[in-house]
């Protein structure tokens, strides 16, 4: 049984609405996640795992984590960074573009 047109409206706006809030979240974070590891890195204090910074990329802060990257100048002499984050940034608006042409 199907939903009617004018009840799928509705909850595909609060999906869209709650989709773009997490987007812009994760894409801050990923983005000042940046400026605190460099921060940390100049004052030689505890910083943040190489990891944790791939992982806010991979769960939807490619665009914030790569502009970080060039904003505070970090991690840009790392090859996996240099290439890994824009192919991070490719494969998911890649898929983001599947399923937004395909629906």
């Amino acid at each position: 049984m199907q939903m009617p047109a004018s009840q799928k409206e509705p909850v595909m706006t609060i999906l869209s609405n709650f989709l773009l809030l997490y987007l812009i979240l994760i894409n801050l974070t990923g983005f000042s996640m940046m400026g605190i590891d460099k921060r940390r890195a100049r004052k030689h204090m505890w910083r943040i795992s190489e990891q944790n910074l791939f992982l806010a990329a991979i769960l939807g802060g490619s665009v914030g984590t790569l502009v970080g990257m060039y904003t505070f100048r970090h991690k840009t002499r790392h090859w996996y960074f240099v290439v890994g984050m824009p192919l991070i940034l490719i494969l998911q608006a890649g898929i983001a573009g599947y399923f937004f042409f395909r629906l």
